[in-house]
């Protein structure tokens, strides 16, 4: 009997922890709804406070549809995480919007409605296998005014960049107008009169991607004031401008507008303006910011030019028949620009012509960061080196490069300061409330259609052909600069994936071995190989051609050395494959064993801990 009541007594207590452990995973989950703790090294799930910001200024309700080809992506795992990674911060970002931000999740299954909303919207549709089949991968927001904007599809490269994107789109949506883009400009950038063709020009390809994409204000000499509804101000080749102007730019800034200044040490593209006027060959055609430089510590020297050799492009030059590579025209690959950064990141390529370079002053208040560099194999020239150069191979004569990689586009942020202080105008700003928005780019020649993009007429329409990234530069730098400052101040992030970097130290340590053995053979290789020339350059007393004793021993010496050699190669190499398998070793072992044994360790050490309360009590 009493064996029976100590089972049901068992019984009854497991029952009654069983419905405990569901009565508090009920109430965790209704109680604890929406706590999170990310534990992640980059913070992955933790959304930035400029994106809580523009979640939180959200004033009508938007909705944001998740495209997301389920079944079409079943045998792309890597697509999959990251489309799980992609609708996580949807849920992420919804959930902490208060009902504002309403995420629902579509799989377009093919032929169904779902995937002919998704086309109508224009997110694409690329191709996965033989069979014809498609995946989307997309997103699409709307607002209550019928305002729509799109990711046509998520990249994977842009991982470190989706929250930016997608905290721009919900952004887009909150406003309805168009961002206003007020510009001064010396070069002929807008469609306008050519005097030396007679007929209309169309102006520069950059001019009317800007006019499309934003309401672009055009402002003239002098600038008086800007306007308050103005986003951003961007001035391209600024040349000559007067204080009153200077002091215009210097208050819009100050009372937090943003800032794409293009200075230039030299314009080619201003010099073939005044193609028809032989006074601008003797012109300078330089120009920069001049006082709100100096006042914000930026240090610009509009005769000084970069030439780098790894970057130099060939051109053509006019006393050659064959293309010559120009020190001063540079063509960056991804290496040279900051692919941490919105406005340059996944750009391949950026030419520039004749470019400066920016620093600033050690009391500068401001941070540079920069966007494109140069390499290292570069230096500083005169301006004039280069206006009357006959011929580009003449910049190699006297080129030593200096070892440091100078900045020729760069971002400023930080406290800004009037550069008029003695002024004492109505309602006039002395110090900023907001750290400054402001791109600089020490070149200008950089919007010139030919050092970026091909134009050919096709049946009375321009069609257009880029060939470098400069385009895109500066449409993301005036989109970054126009949009608020919590968009601005959205981090970009390290991407979901972890690579091994122990293994991959382990093999570069290995493979610098190996580099260094390689050498070493070659070099003595190349010795050994001018002995034994040298050796058999002196024939035998009898004139025969056949090896001497002292050839012989010479070449068995170099055989026997050889063979040492390769060995200490492969001793390398089966080191580095012993050191990775090692590691690998390590790892299982931790991943086996290790949380076995500790929740061994943590069962032993509370069963001795109740053992000595028993014979405690």
């Amino acid at each position: 009997m009493n064996r029976l009541q100590n089972r049901l007594l068992g019984l009854s207590n497991l029952l009654v922890l069983a419905l405990a452990f569901m009565a508090l995973v009920a109430i965790g989950t209704v109680g604890l709804r929406g706590w999170r703790v990310d534990l992640t090294e980059n913070a992955l799930y933790t959304l930035s406070p400029g994106t809580l910001r523009i979640i939180e200024k959200i004033d009508e309700p938007i909705h944001l549809y998740f495209y997301f080809s389920d079944q079409a992506a079943r045998d792309l795992p890597q697509l999959r995480i990251y489309a799980q990674r992609v609708r996580e911060l949807l849920e992420e970002m919804a959930s902490r919007s208060h009902g504002k931000l309403r995420l629902q999740v579509i799989d377009p299954l093919p032929f169904s409605e779902a995937e002919d909303r998704a086309g109508s919207y224009g997110l694409q549709a690329v191709p996965v296998g033989s069979s014809g089949a498609t995946l989307f991968f997309g997103l699409v927001g709307t607002n209550a005014t019928d305002g729509k904007t799109i990711v046509p599809f998520f990249q994977p490269s842009k991982e470190s960049f989706l929250e930016y994107d997608i905290a721009k789109l919900i952004s887009s949506l909150s406003t309805d107008q168009r961002s206003v883009v007020a510009l001064y400009s010396s070069l002929p950038l807008a469609p306008g009169y050519d005097p030396a063709s007679g007929q209309a020009s169309d102006g520069w390809v950059i001019d009317n991607e800007l006019n499309q994409l934003f309401e672009l204000r055009r402002l003239q000499l002098p600038i008086s004031d800007i306007a308050p509804d103005v986003d951003a101000l961007v001035l391209v080749h600024p040349k000559g401008l007067s204080d009153d102007s200077l002091y215009a730019i210097d208050q819009f800034v100050l009372r937090g507008g943003k800032l794409l200044a293009l200075v230039d040490p030299y314009s080619e593209a201003a010099v073939g303006a005044g193609a028809g006027d032989p006074s601008t060959m003797f012109a300078a055609q330089s120009s920069d910011m001049g006082k709100l430089f100096t006042a914000w510590g930026v240090q610009f020297d509009p005769g000084k030019v970069v030439l780098d050799s790894r970057y130099a492009l060939q051109v053509q030059s006019p006393g050659s028949a064959q293309p010559v590579r120009h020190l001063g025209v540079l063509g960056l690959s991804a290496e040279a620009l900051n692919q941490r950064d919105v406005v340059s990141a996944q750009i391949e390529s950026f030419n520039l012509s004749t470019a400066g370079a920016l620093t600033l002053s050690a009391d500068s208040t401001l941070s540079l960061e920069p966007l494109a560099q140069s390499s290292d194999a570069a230096a500083l020239t005169s301006v004039d080196k280069v206006r009357f150069l006959p011929d580009p191979a003449n910049l190699f004569e006297d080129f030593k490069p200096s070892g440091d990689r100078y900045v020729l586009a760069g971002r400023l942020s930080g406290s800004l300061k009037t550069a008029f202080p003695e002024r004492k105008a109505a309602n006039q700003i002395v110090q900023g409330t907001a750290d400054g928005s402001i791109i600089v780019v020490a070149d200008s020649d950089l919007l010139a259609d030919r050092m970026w993009v091909s134009v050919q007429s096709v049946l009375g329409q321009r069609a257009l052909n880029p060939f470098a990234g400069n385009g895109d530069f500066v449409i993301n730098a005036v989109d970054n600069l126009v949009g608020s400052s919590d968009l601005i101040a959205v981090r970009t992030r390290a991407g979901s994936s972890r690579p091994f970097a122990r293994v991959e130290a382990l093999k570069r340590r290995a493979e610098e071995r190996f580099r260094v053995k390689e050498s070493e053979l070659q070099a003595q290789l190349i010795e050994t190989e001018r002995r034994l020339s040298a050796l058999q350059g002196q024939h035998s007393e009898g004139g025969s051609a056949l090896l001497s004793a002292e050839q012989q021993a010479e070449l068995e010496r170099f055989q026997q050395q050889k063979l040492r050699i390769r060995k200490e190669l492969r001793d390398v190499q089966l080191g580095l494959n012993r050191d990775i398998e090692a590691l690998g070793m390590h790892l299982k072992l931790i991943n086996i064993l290790g949380m076995p044994l500790l929740v061994s360790l943590f069962a032993l050490g509370f069963a001795g801990l109740r053992a000595r309360r028993r014979r405690a009590g």
